[in-house]
């Protein structure tokens, strides 16, 4: 019969194309896992693996196993699902939450005090982790429930496998230094208004970048970036100096103290946030007491 072990081992192989990376998501070492594999192979009777340059590829045999090894997990879960729902439904044991950092400061740790006083038996392991590799922990069983965004209005791509709630809207707000020209402001700001103005703005290849340009898409003249900066905190102190203005989703903000203020935009950007869990965990009284939390 199959070991459970070695068909994740397999999986998660098979996901992330190295013994090495394999083992580095699943807790051990590349020996070990390796050992995994061969034991499969010895199971079934026909190699799994073949080497492809400095990885390794699915044999088809290899590839027919990872296809059937959704359904066996999905199983296996139910199995210890129906199990904790027999016993009084009360959420115990870990629950593996995986999240990108935002997430965490401004939706998971609020809740977790509430939590721990309603769920006393349930401890919440969180670990960050960006939205696709959240995903991908959720289907491979390394995590129990992910917190997720779209990225520019895109959801991330989910495996079959994983069902999702939407928790939570962000929204993208104008901060700057209260002796700013724009801090008198009373009406939500335009594009026309913050023309002129010098910013600071996260790197490429974020979302809040991506705001930032779609903000002035269509404007004729480039905006004046002074500074790329991933920390919002650090993105604050520069605009506390009085000589930029930022952009900054609500989740990611730090207390504004008394230097500096916010002040929404006419169009407002915005990014949904997703909770992801596997099917087969829909009974888990673990995650249905997290998703109380969120309303």
């Amino acid at each position: 019969m199959i070991e459970v072990g070695a068909l994740r081992a397999l999986r998660s192989v098979a996901a992330l194309g190295t013994l090495a990376r394999a083992a580095e998501e699943l807790g051990f070492t590349a020996s070990a896992v390796s050992q995994q594999i061969k034991r499969l192979e010895r199971q079934v009777g026909v190699p799994v693996l073949a080497p492809a340059g400095r990885g390794v590829v699915l044999t088809p045999a290899g590839q027919a196993i990872v296809d059937a090894a959704p359904e066996v997990f999905q199983a296996l879960e139910r199995c210890g699902e129906a199990a904790r729902s027999v016993s009084e439904g009360a959420p115990r044991g870990t629950l593996r939450v995986v999240a990108f950092s935002t997430a965490i400061r401004g939706l998971l740790a609020p809740l977790l005090r509430g939590l721990s006083v309603r769920c006393p038996g349930l401890r919440v392991h969180i670990t960050e982790q960006d939205p696709e590799e959240a995903l991908h922990s959720v289907d491979a069983g390394t995590a129990d429930f992910a917190l997720v965004h779209d990225a520019d209005g895109l959801p991330a791509a989910q495996p079959p496998s994983l069902t999702q709630r939407l928790v939570h809207t962000d929204v993208g707000d104008v901060v700057l230094s209260r002796s700013h020209p724009l801090a008198s402001a009373t009406e939500p700001l335009g594009r026309a208004d913050l023309a002129g103005h010098a910013w600071v703005t996260s790197p490429p290849g974020t979302v809040c970048h991506q705001w930032f340009r779609r903000l002035f898409a269509e404007a004729p003249e480039e905006p004046d970036v002074r500074h790329l900066v991933d920390d919002f905190a650090t993105q604050l102190s520069l605009v506390a100096s009085g000589e930029v203005i930022a952009l900054i989703p609500r989740l990611a903000r730090p207390p504004l103290g008394e230097d500096l203020i916010a002040r929404p935009l006419r169009r407002q950007p915005k990014r949904e946030v997703y909770a992801a869990w596997r099917r087969s965990a829909d009974a888990s009284p673990a995650i249905r007491a997290v998703l109380a939390e969120f309303g």
